[in-house]
């Protein structure tokens, strides 16, 4: 196998860190973008991944870390200057021949989006389609990752219910692993995914309360879904510091997800990757102890 380098943004992440590690094991060379050194960035230079420091809304910084990539993995936070940077790593993977870019967008992106950020996303896509250069969006629907984050597991550590203003609506969790094995192989065969938009789903679709259900039998407790409204939901996001681009997309995708935007289960991790993606039970299993008190 003819060794490839590959440019990994977002490579501290929960799903940059995952897919440099795939790739590596592969025995491809990766290049880590990441914004400072840490004990992060030292373990993926531990790995034996190539670690620039730079930042994505900086031109010279996207050029220099694509220069000598075979492919690149674009991902970005919920904050604004998602276009601008898409724009920057365009034109760099432009400049450096890149076989392929492989964009992290999310399900909600779409033209009418009420969400500032979903928005982005869907133009962000459109800066790359029309740079030219080879391209594969994936659209992942909530990560499972979001059960662990502060403003989901303290209350459920706490209170012993999922509060959230999601309605009746439902959808399949998508670890970050699972995604990086996805993009992992996409980057490394990408021929056949060029031009593709992929939605990424877990393996099975849940209500709020199914959800819950999964998490207290791993937990050995009884978990409910206590529904919020939005205005409730604004007042306890407030309560974490988030900042209001954040705090205004997550109000924006609860009504996208009560009407059903956010549902599907998964028809093309398996398929590609051989491996089924994992469940809600599962993904509490590897992390119990991020619920333990």
């Amino acid at each position: 196998m003819q060794q490839r380098k590959y440019l990994i943004t977002g490579a501290t992440g929960k799903t940059g860190a995952h897919t440099v590690r795939h790739l590596l094991q592969d025995g491809h060379a990766v290049r880590a973008f990441v914004h400072r050194e840490d004990e992060r960035s030292e373990a993926l230079r531990k790995q034996g991944a190539e670690i620039v420091v730079g930042e994505l809304l900086e031109h010279d910084d996207v050029i220099r870390a694509m220069d000598g990539v075979t492919g690149a993995y674009l991902c970005y936070p919920v904050r604004p200057g998602f276009i601008q940077a898409t724009a920057y790593f365009a034109d760099a993977a432009r400049r450096a021949g890149v076989e392929v870019v492989v964009e992290m967008s999310q399900i909600s992106a779409r033209e009418d989006s009420k969400s500032h950020a979903a928005r982005d996303h869907w133009i962000a896509e459109r800066v790359v389609d029309w740079s030219g250069v080879p391209a594969v969006h994936i659209r992942p629907t909530f990560f499972s990752e979001w059960m662990v984050f502060p403003w989901v597991r303290d209350q459920i550590v706490q209170e012993g219910k999922i509060t959230l203003p999601y309605g009746d609506g439902r959808h399949a969790p998508i670890a970050g692993e699972d995604q990086a094995r996805l993009i992992a192989a996409v980057l490394a065969n990408p021929s056949e995914h060029i031009g593709k938009t992929y939605p990424l789903f877990g393996p099975v679709e849940l209500n709020q309360q199914q959800i819950a259900d999964e998490i207290g039998e791993v937990l050995g407790r009884k978990i409910t879904y206590s529904p919020s409204t939005l205005e409730q939901y604004r007042t306890h996001l407030e309560q974490y510091q988030l900042p209001e681009f954040m705090i205004q997309h997550f109000l924006a995708i609860a009504i996208d997800y009560q009407n059903g935007i956010f549902s599907g289960k998964d028809g093309v991790i398996r398929e590609i990757t051989g491996q089924a993606p994992q469940t809600v039970g599962e993904f509490i299993k590897a992390h119990r102890h991020v619920f333990e008190q």
